[in-house]
């Protein structure tokens, strides 16, 4: 029993879990702290209510199954690939059914999406009161619902299988887990019906249309077998190298763009500081990248990947205090 639920841990890789755990809470965070708080917007002092941390902890909980599930329904695909790819995974073995895996996907995405039809946020404080709220209220539910098709159009072919297409591929990982995992967060406390939410989203989004291809350079065999043409199946490893590399660096620049145009509400010197910071360490990154391309192929896990996951945390964290502050 043991050894088969240590089998399904792997399966969801776990590893990949804490980056949207940690985006939902600090875009819950950062509305808390922005000038669209509720209380703040009805005129009175802003405060954090135990409705809005249970709202916060439930929101993040399912944003993490959210992403379990988009990591086992997408090897249910990618079967073809892994078997040259990554020849360990279950999936690949057999030691878990593509069948059993795909209706553990299907239980996943159930468990990740429904119970978001309460994440309401003040002043409905009650259950009934969460209940009873208009549709337009749900907010949280229809992004994260919007979420999983993105996942289901990257990974499966009835809706498009968008990973066979290089420029579709990242489009479809940055949408849901860079722009819409931080409005998400901000919709578990505030409404996202405003600028700033979709902004800083966009930040999150611009990283990873390129970071995200990090993980396709070592993956061009199976991948290539199984005729998904990412950036370097289709253009080459050094040439693809280079269309990613100003992902690392502009989309952070745009942080203190954002604070001093008051588009973001946080401490101005707090995201000044935190944008210029990350664009250096993208410019790092961007080095490793460039000093040997070929090595991104070579490489399971390149440390540019490591980079592109520690970036987007320490983003996450960095928002947090700036509107903290």
């Amino acid at each position: 029993m043991i050894a088969r639920a240590a089998l399904w841990w792997r399966v969801t890789r776990p590893f990949t879990l804490l980056p949207p755990l940690l985006g939902v809470i600090s875009g819950a965070i950062t509305a808390w702290g922005s000038a669209s708080h509720p209380h703040v917007l009805a005129g009175q002092p802003r405060r954090l209510t135990a409705s809005m941390a249970a709202t916060v902890a439930l929101g993040s909980a399912c944003a993490a199954l959210l992403n379990a599930a988009s990591n086992v329904i997408n090897q249910v695909y990618d079967v073809e690939n892994d078997r040259i790819n990554k020849p360990g995974r279950p999936l690949v073995t057999g030691a878990i059914g593509i069948r059993a895996a795909w209706w553990g996907a299907v239980v996943l995405y159930a468990v990740a999406v429904v119970p978001t039809w309460l994440v309401v946020i003040w002043p409905a404080e009650t259950l009934a009161g969460k209940l009873a709220a208009p549709p337009l209220a749900h907010e949280c539910f229809f992004i994260f619902l919007l979420g999983m098709l993105f996942t289901f159009a990257y990974s499966a072919p009835a809706f498009g299988r968008t990973k066979a297409n290089a420029f579709l591929a990242n489009l479809t990982i940055a949408i849901p887990r860079g722009c819409l995992l931080k409005v998400a967060g901000w919709s578990m406390i505030a409404s996202a019906f405003h600028v700033e939410p979709w902004f800083i989203g966009g930040i999150f989004f611009l990283f990873l249309v390129g970071a995200s291809s990090t993980k396709d350079f070592s993956d061009m065999a199976g991948d290539a077998a199984a005729g998904c043409r990412t950036l370097p199946v289709r253009f080459g490893v050094e040439r693809a190298a280079r269309m990613i590399a100003p992902f690392f660096v502009v989309p952070w620049l745009l942080m203190p763009i954002g604070a001093w145009t008051s588009i973001l509400t946080g401490n101005r010197w707090v995201l000044t500081g935190l944008g210029l910071g990350l664009a250096a360490w993208g410019t790092y990154t961007v080095r490793l990248i460039l000093r040997d391309p070929n090595d991104l192929a070579r490489v399971e896990n390149h440390p540019s990947w490591t980079h592109m996951y520690l970036m987007m945390m320490c983003a996450q964290v960095g928002f947090a205090v700036a509107y903290l502050v």
